[in-house]
């Protein structure tokens, strides 16, 4: 007993329904020719046996074709003035049908039945147009299809993005949801760096999270190196000149894209959802849990984890996405794919990182006794400023963080040091500034004291009424300090003595001491 299979049933039905297609087209083409007066039976007779059919049955298939035809009624269609309505009252295809009747009633043209104006809103209109309508762009846009880049090598592109912790935290006694700024690959799907904010995120977010991203430090996530281009939205953290100045610097393309195209970068917004569903949902106070019929959560008094409990969670989050979690499109874990990729990477040093990232404050400043000047109210200081008063220098600093400066020199951009808020000190940081300035002393006394005693003044005594002569010998301090003998170089180099004088020289009846030891020479 032959029995029929699923498999052979589709089939069969796939090949009926195509059989039919063609069949309407030959159809087609054979009322076009009728039409035309150009229709002869030897075409009939080629569409017979193409088909496997007699002559008649095609006449038959013609005769039904016209007899349709003739049957045609013009049809309700969805003029551009059903669709202001349909768009005017959301969707709601009976408001727009109690519109229509109003209007007939009125003296208007005659309205349809309300299941004939919606078969030609639901034929006329696409799925797309009518969700744009009825809900507005962001619904039409989940009808879009979109296209996708091609996949280059790691850090061909990165992309950036903020997101808001739909989850409380607790810091100084308050409750707040932290930010998240982070940066991924959108090759590998590796997280290269983050950064986390109490409150809304700025700038230095993105220079924190930048410099997090560039490093590969293992301080760090030991991914990341530079990219050829970033990715992000037209925000004004993103924008900012201090940024733009960061990836400058280092031949990054920073790429700005569309308001609202949130598909432009659709890595790091599906990263922003997987760290919703994988991560945020599973702490305590979630705020996009279930709630109540009258809009309190469950548990209203669930205790909140601490900001630092929170990013140190988020953290070992990261690293499980990174090592651990297999991407689907992969096929592995993002760490395996950022491994296999040969792909070369450039990095930058840790130090060059932490001044790139930083604002130039755009300004010259002169170092006073008092610091650095910024600001009415702000006075900078460090203990390397000792001795470098009337200095010309330029500041870069942290947006937002005005506690730390770091100072160049303003004549070759020279790296100085970094400063602190001198009201804001700690008693290390006076104890550090009283050091340096008792060592700056002692050094400058000890080196005058040095001056002082290396040579001495002597003058020859006289035994006339005449200016003494001065002669400088070389000071007993400098003989070496174990009793050795004084370097006799460094005592040719530093004495000035004065030439012996000549026997003629001398007053009648004196004599020279070396005289004798002359006269000795000669014998």
């Amino acid at each position: 007993m032959n029995r029929t299979t699923p498999v052979d049933q589709s089939a069969k039905d796939a090949s009926a329904v195509k059989a039919d297609e063609l069949r309407a087209s030959a159809v087609r083409h054979l009322l076009a020719l009728q039409d035309q007066g150009r229709l002869t039976s030897e075409q009939v007779r080629t569409v017979a046996c193409c088909f496997g059919r007699c002559e008649r049955t095609v006449y038959n298939w013609l005769k039904k074709a016209n007899a349709a035809k003739r049957k045609q009624r013009p049809r309700f269609e969805a003029t551009e003035a059903i669709r202001v309505k349909y768009a005017f009252w959301q969707g709601n295809v009976s408001a727009v049908h109690r519109e229509l009747v109003e209007e007939a009633n009125a003296g208007g043209p005659p309205a349809f039945s309300l299941s004939t104006l919606r078969r030609a809103v639901m034929r006329d209109l696409s799925p797309g147009e009518r969700a744009g309508l009825r809900d507005g762009e962001r619904a039409q846009r989940a009808h879009f299809v979109y296209l996708q880049r091609p996949a280059l090598h790691r850090n061909a592109a990165w992309e950036g993005d903020h997101v808001e912790a739909s989850v409380e935290v607790e810091l100084d006694g308050r409750l707040l949801k932290p930010w998240v700024t982070w940066f991924i690959d959108t090759k590998t799907k590796i997280i290269t760096g983050l950064a986390v904010s109490a409150d809304t995120p700025n700038r230095s977010s993105v220079l924190l999270a930048l410099r997090s991203a560039l490093s590969t430090d293992e301080s760090h996530l030991p991914f990341g190196g530079l990219p050829e281009r970033i990715r992000v939205d037209q925000g004004k953290d993103f924008g900012s000149k201090a940024v733009a100045v960061a990836l400058g610097q280092l031949a990054v393309v920073l790429d700005p894209l569309p308001g609202y195209r949130a598909h432009l970068k659709g890595t790091v917004e599906a990263l922003n959802g997987a760290v919703e569903k994988m991560f945020f949902a599973g702490l305590p106070r979630h705020t996009h849990r279930q709630r109540l019929i009258n809009g309190k959560h469950y548990d209203p008094d669930q205790p909140p984890l601490p900001f630092t409990t929170f990013v140190g969670l988020l953290m070992e989050w990261v690293e499980g996405w990174n090592n651990k979690h297999v991407n689907d499109t992969l096929g592995t874990t993002p760490a395996q794919a950022w491994h296999d990729d040969p792909a070369p990477i450039t990095e930058v040093s840790r130090e060059e990182l932490r001044l790139l990232t930083l604002e130039d404050d755009r300004k010259v400043r002169t170092i006073t006794s008092k610091g650095i000047h910024r600001g009415k109210k702000r006075r900078y200081v460090a203990p390397w400023m000792t001795d470098e008063v009337g200095l010309i220098v330029k500041l870069r600093l942290l947006p937002h963080y005005e506690d730390e400066v770091e100072v160049f020199d303003a004549r070759d951009d020279r790296y100085l040091g970094a400063a602190f808020l001198s009201d804001r000190s700690n008693a290390d940081d006076r104890a550090e500034m009283y050091r340096a300035r008792a060592k700056t002393t002692r050094r400058t006394n000890n080196t005058q004291q040095t001056a002082a005693s290396v040579m001495k003044m002597r003058y020859r005594p006289v035994t006339s009424a005449e200016p003494p002569r001065r002669m400088t010998v070389l000071a007993a301090e400098e003989t070496n300090k174990k009793g050795e003998e004084p370097n006799q170089d460094a005592m040719a180099a530093l004495a000035i003595v004065e030439p012996p004088p000549r026997d003629e020289d001398l007053p009648a009846g004196w004599v020279s001491p070396l005289s004798g030891k002359r006269k000795a020479a000669s014998a």
